[in-house]
């Protein structure tokens, strides 16, 4: 059972990591990598990057501090740094194995503060339900936000629906094709776990106290300042990086915006932090916005590999501090 277990993981890592892969290699096969280093060097502004850093901290912080509030309800009170710590390492263990961050930080709450395991998952059920639901409203306001610059946009360049998806290669659309049917896997395998876990009675119970607490938060408004300071957050650390390059940062917030839901909804992808699908995906918006092949790739591949690395940091981080945090008992 270990042996298949182990098996089943195994693959899960690799076709992620490959179908990552597959998606960048096709992006950049024929892509000039030294131009990127005098990007780097000689071009980028870095004290953009710089100040985008801290509202990339924030955002995950702000993460750890609602689900403290959270987990209340339900009779579990962690310390809220223990909270902020099993944030940062969710995401950073997420590089590695997709979607197990959700996981890891439940574990990690129960290994130091002795917090039930479903009661926890239980909370952070209902924590993606919102943050779902708040994208998906996001996405739809900026659709129909953006419907009269598109139109704007296509009338000044000559440009029609039609043109662009002539323009769009076949393996453009056997990318996009990958990408559903990953989501479809992805949808799939959550299903599975949740059958597992249904097939124990009092896990089940812990995790529908978690779903449930949400009805009971002591603080609400403090509840929904969080939840709209993690996404300002998210899309502060995106939007700053726009005016780290001059094809970018004369696009204004709409378009960061537009790119913004965009790549938030490619990283459903289930690869290590989307890399391949976020890539693919505000690559093409930027492309749509008249930013140039070559300088869409620049941004992207720096963008989302710099941004990586600062979740490294503060995956590195916590766990640093967490090997010197005493446990607790429940």
């Amino acid at each position: 059972m270990d042996l298949k277990k182990t098996i089943n993981d195994t693959l899960k890592v690799s076709l992620s990591l490959i179908l990552g892969g597959v998606i960048l290699y096709w992006m950049y096969r024929d892509f000039n990598f030294k131009n990127v280093e005098h990007v780097l060097l000689h071009e980028m502004n870095w004290t953009w990057m710089l100040l985008s850093f801290p509202f990339g901290i924030l955002a995950q912080a702000f993460r750890g501090w609602r689900w403290h509030l959270t987990l209340e309800p339900v009779g579990e009170h962690p310390r809220s740094s223990t909270s902020v710590y099993s944030i940062f390492l969710s995401y950073a263990v997420s590089l590695i194995v997709p979607r197990i961050g959700e996981f890891a930080r439940c574990g990690v709450l129960k290994r130091y503060d002795g917090v039930s395991f479903p009661k926890a998952l239980g909370t952070v059920v209902v924590e993606r339900a919102i943050d779902s639901a708040l994208v998906l409203a996001i996405a739809l306001l900026t659709f129909l936000f953006q419907i009269r610059i598109f139109s704007i946009f296509f009338n000044h360049t000559g440009t029609n629906i039609d043109s662009i998806l002539a323009g769009f290669s076949t393996t453009g659309y056997i990318v996009t094709a990958i990408c559903g049917i990953a989501v479809c896997v992805l949808l799939w395998y959550i299903m599975r776990r949740f059958t597992i876990y249904n097939k124990v009675k009092a896990t089940v119970k812990g995790i529908w106290q978690g779903v449930m607490s949400i009805r009971n938060v002591k603080q609400p408004l403090l509840f929904v300042t969080f939840t709209l300071s993690i996404w300002a957050c998210y899309f502060l650390h995106y939007y700053l990086t726009f005016f780290c390059f001059e094809s970018t940062s004369h696009l204004g917030m709409a378009c960061a915006l537009v790119t913004f839901i965009v790549g938030s909804i490619a990283v459903i992808v289930p690869t290590p932090n989307g890399a391949g699908p976020w890539h693919f995906a505000v690559k093409t918006m930027l492309i749509l916005y008249g930013v140039s092949d070559t300088d869409a790739l620049n941004f992207v591949l720096i963008v989302h590999s710099i941004q990586t690395l600062l979740v490294v940091a503060l995956g590195v981080y916590a766990w640093a501090a967490l090997s010197l945090t005493k446990k607790r008992k429940a």
